[in-house]
């Protein structure tokens, strides 16, 4: 490793350092010193004692020497590491998902979980995996709403996506088109080396509420979005538990071919999620995807030297002390 040493805060130790010399040149200049008569003192004399103190030179040496101290210390100390590699990919992500109606179905008898509750768990685990990467939330159904703007703050999202229920947005209707739009926007003014978006739909657009998909995609393009879209469920529509006649199929179907020509058209990838742990592997390749073309961008890591310089700090500070106090009898 190659290490190197600097201090965070350098203008308070320029600060600092003038202000001892100018206190110095001071105290130098104006300053005499106070003589003390004690009763005691003339006593010893008598007896054939005598007294020896450290010239005052030396206590001079000292005082400053703590004031230099406490000023390293405020200039906060480092040692830096030049050499290390972080895993940050530079990436900003906004994720886009479906909460219209027909995401109440599921896909499989075996885990008859919504696909609303899957996209929900496994959009959680992706997360907690950007430990390094910004992320946010558009949810739309009818209308879009921006849940959480571009944020390193994981446990906000995350737990923003658990309160997420079915209605948080009217859920008559789906505008695909607007909620890329709008995370488009939210991915306007990112400096992020890469900006994607991962969308995530049952359902094809309606027409009569929605933005031209068309337009949204050549907003993402402007500003360099590669945008993933995964489609969950297949062209047969989902299955639904009904209270009396039990399980039975809903004919929303996927718009697969919308889809991949959105992830097309902006250089990203479509996938199908048809049974939920399907899902999963999505993320994780997305995931991966993304790594591999943006790691090892290199770093410096910063050691805090706080604790060293405030045991040097302390020790010249009882070491004035006890100088001040020393007074040998001879």
């Amino acid at each position: 490793m190659n290490y190197s040493f600097r201090f965070a805060y350098p203008w308070i130790l320029i600060i600092g350092i003038i202000l001892i010399i100018v206190a110095v040149l001071l105290r130098r200049s104006g300053y005499r010193p106070t003589a003390y008569r004690y009763s005691l003192i003339n006593a010893l004399k008598k007896s054939g004692a005598s007294s020896a103190f450290l010239p005052p030179l030396v206590l001079n040496i000292l005082r400053t020497g703590v004031l230099v101290m406490l000023v390293l210390l405020a200039a906060r100390p480092q040692l830096v590491d030049i050499q290390s590699k972080v895993p940050v990919h530079g990436i900003d992500i906004m994720l886009a998902l479906d909460a219209s109606a027909s995401m109440q179905c599921f896909d499989d008898v075996q885990d008859q979980r919504s696909r609303f509750d899957v996209a929900k768990t496994e959009a959680i685990k992706f997360i907690e995996r950007q430990e390094n990467n910004q992320v946010g939330l558009v949810v739309f159904g009818r209308d879009a709403v921006s849940r959480c703007p571009l944020t390193l703050d994981k446990k906000i999202l995350t737990d923003l996506i658990k309160q997420l229920e079915l209605g948080a947005v009217n859920p008559q209707g789906t505008v695909l088109g607007v909620a890329i739009a709008m995370a488009a926007r939210r991915l306007q003014q990112s400096k992020a080396k890469t900006k994607i978006m991962i969308v995530l739909t049952d359902g094809e657009p309606t027409p009569e509420l929605d933005l031209d998909p068309q337009k949204a995609v050549e907003l993402a393009k402007k500003f360099g979005i590669k945008i993933y879209t995964i489609g969950i469920g297949d062209e047969h529509g989902g299955l639904f538990r009904d209270p009396l006649f039990g399980i039975r199929a809903m004919g929303f179907k996927l718009n697969t071919q919308l889809l991949r020509s959105i992830a097309h058209q902006t250089g990203g990838r479509y996938f199908e999620a048809r049974k939920p742990h399907e899902l999963q592997h999505i993320y994780a390749t997305i995931d991966l995807l993304e790594k591999s073309e943006h790691e090892a961008t290199i770093f410096s890591t910063y050691y805090e030297l706080l604790f060293p310089f405030c045991i040097a700090a302390a020790s010249a500070i009882m070491l004035e002390l006890l100088a001040s106090l020393l007074w040998v009898i001879i």
